[in-house]
């Protein structure tokens, strides 16, 4: 298995949720692993479509059939399917979390020279 694929217990919990398949009516789908493997190669490294590697097909193909399926609502049943249940609320709490040492604010600086000669007059 490569690198930025799926395992076979997450595609056993995809494969159902994908049209394509040979039960659906309509063209059935060369590999809809193959397919689902590009689209997981594509939103984990951020690459543009055509940058796809010739491994996963024609870049163009496989852009029609991803926004098809975006279109339908395909992506969004899976996204439901797949959320789990116990991370529908997540609470940070503030001590583990680590600020950049910019964000503690501007630096205060120090009263203009004039300031401590008239306070100083006085």
């Amino acid at each position: 298995m490569r690198r930025h694929e799926i395992t076979d217990r997450q595609w056993t919990v995809v494969a159902p949720l994908l049209s394509g398949k040979a039960t659906d009516c309509g063209v059935t789908a060369k590999d809809n692993r193959l397919f689902f493997n590009a689209v997981v190669w594509l939103m984990r490294t951020g690459v543009p479509w055509a940058d796809l590697p010739e491994r996963f097909g024609k870049p163009n193909s496989v852009c029609r059939r991803f926004r098809r399926l975006a279109q339908k609502g395909v992506w969004e049943a899976l996204f439901e399917a797949l959320k789990a249940p116990e991370l529908e609320w997540v609470m940070l709490d503030s001590t583990i979390l680590r600020a950049h040492q910019h964000s503690a604010g501007q630096k205060k600086a120090p009263p203009p020279l004039n300031a401590w000669v008239v306070a100083g007059a006085e």
